[in-house]
């Protein structure tokens, strides 16, 4: 066994972990020597099931309906997906080799053996929304820039970077100045799935296991191994302490400060009407427009912007998103295209599967900024209005 392998024991299991880099040909190699050395009962992956299937069908992105999608809420999940898996793609390209290789080796040794695959990590779709519901407004815009600003870096990556990432994880290793920046993100993303991956591991079939996993994932994995890991806790994605009546506060406070102005003061209170109606609706439009999106989409954005931020279960990104797929519906040249498309800042916004995406994430977020200027506008006129 070399260094990458780390020989572990649970009750009556033995489990080797072997730690490899998600872009690195050794780290195939390894996957398929320690699978013939150790004729294992069962191979566990650091993948989902959601994951599996995208890096095993090659259609994949043909089968997507993007309207599904966005009536799903799973559109900005599927955006930060792909912009992830481009930056593997990216990386893997510099390295001159492909992205997920040892991964589809420990698949292909399972069936080879007829042994059993067990798809060891936590759904991503859970690990993104349990980050996003731990970060603050303020937090989650500054993750936004920072996760775009540095995965779409044209910076030539140096001799001494492309030799420490063969070493890790590719994609860890981009996020590891995110993780100092934001705690709670390498909390959710490391740690907690450090336990995960340990608790699916050891409770794999058979007395011989083989793991594949990340590199940064090893030693995290060994500390959890005596530990009795809550699976359901970690998959819990409500927000810390929620109360979801706390959502309606914003806006029955804005609805009652409105009325109460128009009755005591009607011009005042029809200029907060106005203010709302602009700070969202125009935000909105713009955010649209950052996109590319169609003109009916900005207009969408302007008209329901004002309306749905009254509404928290409503986000006006969603019927933005349902615009510009009608009317540029995405064709499966595009789909076909992703791969390449999604390797620069420009293409995704010249793809019309990722900007549809974008029109929503833009929308939805510009009008949120919009809702609290324009909230602090209403709040600061109520109060003048009142006491003078």
């Amino acid at each position: 066994m070399n260094e990458n392998v780390i020989k572990t024991e649970y009750q009556d299991k033995e489990i080797w972990i072997v730690k490899t880099a998600h872009i690195s040909r050794t780290s195939v190699q390894d996957v398929r020597e320690t699978v013939a050395e150790v004729q294992p009962d069962a191979i566990c992956i650091e993948l989902d099931q959601n994951r599996y299937e995208s890096l095993t069908s090659k259609d994949r992105w043909q089968n997507t309906d993007i309207t599904t999608v966005i009536k799903e809420k799973k559109a900005t999940l599927l955006l930060v997906n792909m912009i992830l898996a481009s930056f593997q793609r990216r990386m893997a390209k510099n390295l001159d080799t492909s992205s997920g290789g040892e991964m589809l080796a420990g698949i292909e040794e399972a069936k080879k053996a007829n042994i059993p695959l067990i798809n060891a990590d936590r759904p991503i779709n859970l690990t993104f929304r349990r980050i996003w519901n731990n970060l603050g407004l303020k937090e989650k815009t500054k993750l936004i820039y920072t996760i775009f600003s540095s995965l779409f870096d044209d910076d030539e990556i140096s001799e001494e970077d492309l030799a420490s990432l063969k070493e890790a994880d590719a994609l860890e290793t981009a996020l590891q100045d995110v993780g100092k920046e934001f705690p709670v993100v390498k909390r959710i993303l490391i740690d907690e799935r450090d336990a995960y991956l340990a608790q699916k591991i050891k409770t794999a079939p058979g007395k011989k296991i083989v793991a594949v996993v990340g590199a940064g994932h090893g030693q995290g994995i060994i500390r959890h191994m005596s530990e009795d890991v809550d699976l359901q806790q970690l998959e819990d994605t409500r927000k810390p302490k929620e109360r979801p009546w706390l959502k309606w506060i914003l806006p029955v406070a804005i609805v009652s400060m409105v009325a109460y102005t128009l009755y005591t003061n009607r011009d005042v209170g029809i200029g907060q009407l106005r203010s709302w109606w602009l700070w969202n609706g125009c935000l909105s439009a713009l955010g649209t427009v950052l996109a590319f999106g169609h003109p009916l989409s900005v207009l969408t954005s302007f008209v329901l912007a004002p309306l749905t931020s009254l509404n928290p279960l409503l986000a006006v990104g969603w019927f933005s998103g349902l615009v510009e797929a009608k009317i540029r519906k995405p064709k499966v040249k595009d789909f076909e295209q992703l791969g390449e498309d999604t390797q620069s800042l420009k293409g995704f916004w010249k793809n019309k599967v990722t900007r549809v995406l974008l029109v929503v994430l833009f929308a939805n977020l510009f009008s949120t900024i919009g809702t609290f200027v324009s909230g602090a506008d209403i709040v600061w006129t109520f109060f003048h209005n009142l006491f003078h």
